[in-house]
């Protein structure tokens, strides 16, 4: 199997950085081939830019790296997202790369009647996204309305189309403790590891 990965964290001392460690771990010990988009080392502009707008409404990027990621989503058997939440939302290099990747013609395609969408990465099975944060996780569902949920799993890739979502959120990272800490970078690990 083929994992394409979508890293968004600058700190390579980070906790996702772990929890990307532990992802490739379990994958390479299952035989599956890694494909890392690290979008910070990457420089990623997730800036959508006039060009970028007529390029979404004639359905053709123009934004070479779009044109680069398309060409290694188009292979993927299964794609992980990795990133922190920040003040209830993902980074901007992660919102930049779903508005700018996940685009018509490139991700999905509008159904004939125009009320559904059809996904265009056909070896797609499933769809991975682990968070980070430090809101509890009552808190951020009820008072936050389960932001990340709503925009990601729901808003985006059940709405292209794509099958077998599944969010990992971790809660409270900043206070867990060590023990706590390591025993879901082996659960992840575990998890990966079983993926077929």
């Amino acid at each position: 199997m083929r994992i394409v990965i979508v890293f968004n964290h600058p700190y390579d001392g980070s906790y996702c950085n772990a929890i990307l460690q532990s992802v490739i771990a379990g994958a390479e010990k299952a035989k599956h081939e890694i494909d890392l988009i690290h979008l910070d080392q990457d420089g990623f502009n997730p800036v959508m830019t006039a060009s970028d707008l007529k390029a979404f409404r004639d359905r053709i990027p123009v934004d070479s790296q779009v044109i680069e990621y398309k060409k290694r989503l188009d292979n993927a058997d299964r794609l992980v997202f990795i990133f922190p939440i920040w003040w209830e939302l993902m980074p901007a290099m992660t919102k930049g790369f779903i508005d700018k990747v996940i685009f018509p013609g490139v991700a999905y395609d509008h159904s004939e009647s125009g009320y559904s969408m059809l996904p265009l990465f056909k070896n797609i099975k499933g769809v991975t996204v682990i968070t980070t944060m430090n809101t509890p996780s009552l808190v951020y569902r009820f008072l936050f309305g389960n932001a990340v949920k709503k925009a990601i799993m729901t808003g985006t890739f059940w709405k292209t189309g794509y099958k077998n979502r599944k969010w990992i959120s971790l809660n409270v990272v900043k206070f867990a403790s060590d023990k706590k800490r390591k025993k879901w970078l082996l659960d992840i690990e575990k998890r990966f590891e079983k993926l077929k």
